[in-house]
């Protein structure tokens, strides 16, 4: 699929009687934000950019410095399928820009492309990254009352969600994002639509898109979707298991052939160095303080730091190699939670890999025996860490990290951990119904 240019929008805005222009960009912590122009805008928004206040969006500039600049990406447009076909509205993914035309430090999407220039830098033409985003559906924001009780992959009447996920599908594919798999997951009222792999920075935009399509059919349905990651106590929480690879031209620099695992030493030291860094880079890919409630023992979501071809409890999983699909060698992150910022989790995740090539960082022997069922002292002999525990843990070690503060960049990094923290005390302080329940009657 060609990348739209300028003429193609005014085509498009023509011929599909397109009035509305939504400009979406993220605040730092992934929050989707938005402002519409009109038809007549569109002209001037693509040549010099929208001003807008970023003194209001989180993590931007202050009062004093607020004057901003949303500059289209013209490749980005998409007419939005669930608004009226009559006086359509569309919307572009926009770069944020200083007056005079400089990229915004504070930008996400900017954090994510100075990252893709490292890597272009060090030879390497494309980060192609296919994340699997779960999610649930509930009768409303007031609760976790369930549409069903179906399992993994159930294709049953408990799956009350298949018209939701088929009409999602189509919204997504006609705003081109292609779509490889969909299907119940294994809590009940959890679900998964995949997207296939695509450049990471094309990939944190579908992500932003997948989110707000996902939640708008569900609205449509007069139900409530969430991509929160742990809501339900003693079911599995919802991930985004993240595929990624490494490219120079069309060849996967992840891929050896005569490697055991067929994984080059490129590919092996990109590994090391997220398993070296995943500690300090927790607080970014489980921003929340809900996303270490899902990284427990015992549900799925890895907390050990290792990595495997098989093994689904290690960080890392190698996905199988077969034969003639040299391409399709890549590394399966399963830590990240769908409720973080992918520009920022695509960026850290990248230099991480990135520093471990740079310092030829060595790959430990894969774990291939599950995790979860060794001892405490095992794990230690074996030389296995854990994640944080908490957002707490993950900030106190993100603050001091020199990785994390090159992804995020000298603007949102100190904003970023000063947001995180306060969350963290916000929670902290927090008297819950457990410690009622528990310590009332007897203390």
């Amino acid at each position: 699929m060609c990348a739209k240019t300028k003429e193609d929008v005014f085509k498009l805005v023509k011929d599909n009687d397109v009035k509305f222009i939504r400009l979406w960009f993220t605040d730092v912590l992934g929050q989707l934000k938005s402002f519409a122009i009109t038809d007549v805008e569109l002209e001037r928004a693509l040549e010099q950019g929208m001003g807008f206040d970023g003194s209001s969006i989180t993590g931007y500039q202050d009062i004093e410095e607020s004057d901003m600049i949303a500059m289209p990406d013209p490749a980005t447009f998409q007419i939005l399928p669930w608004r009226p076909s009559e006086k359509a509205v569309a919307r572009m993914f926009c770069d944020v820009l200083l007056p005079g035309g400089k990229p915004y430090e504070g930008d996400p999407r900017y954090a994510l492309k100075k990252a893709l220039e490292r890597a272009k830098n060090m030879g390497f033409d494309h980060f192609y990254i296919g994340p699997e985003l779960e999610y649930f559906y509930f009768n409303s924001s007031d609760g976790t009352e369930v549409l069903d009780k179906g399992g993994y992959f159930d294709l049953t009447t408990l799956d009350a969600a298949s018209d939701l996920r088929r009409e999602t599908i189509m919204a997504l594919e006609s705003m081109g994002i292609h779509i490889e798999y969909s299907h119940h997951e294994v809590a009940p009222s959890q679900h998964e639509i995949d997207m296939r792999y695509a450049d990471a920075l094309t990939m944190a935009d579908n992500v932003m898109t997948y989110r707000l399509v996902v939640k708008e059919i569900a609205q449509k349905y007069g139900v409530y979707a969430t991509f929160m990651p742990k809501p339900m106590f003693g079911e599995n929480g919802s991930g985004m298991h993240t595929h990624h690879s490494l490219f120079k031209g069309d060849k996967n620099a992840f891929y050896d052939a005569n490697d055991k695992y067929h994984l080059s030493d490129t590919a092996k030291m990109f590994i090391a160095g997220q398993l070296t860094h995943a500690r300090e880079m927790s607080c970014v890919f489980a921003q929340w303080v809900n996303s270490y409630k899902r990284l427990v023992p015992g549900y799925e979501a890895p907390v050990y730091i290792a990595w495997s071809q098989r093994n689904r409890s290690a960080l890392i999983r190698i996905p199988l190699y077969h034969p003639g699909k040299e391409y399709a060698t890549r590394a399966e992150l399963r830590c990240p939670d769908p409720a973080c910022n992918p520009y920022l989790t695509f960026a850290v995740i990248l230099h991480a890999g990135l520093d471990g090539i740079e310092k030829r960082y060595q790959l430990p022997e894969p774990m291939d025996v599950n995790l979860y069922h060794l001892s405490d002292e095992e794990r230690r002999e074996a030389g296995i860490e854990m994640l944080p525990g908490s957002l707490g843990e993950a900030v106190s070690l993100a603050q001091n990290s020199e990785l994390v503060k090159t992804a995020l960049g000298d603007h949102i990094f100190p904003r970023y951990i000063a947001l995180k923290k306060k969350e963290w005390e916000e929670y902290r302080i927090q008297v819950t119904e457990y410690e009622l329940n528990k310590y009332l009657p007897i203390l």
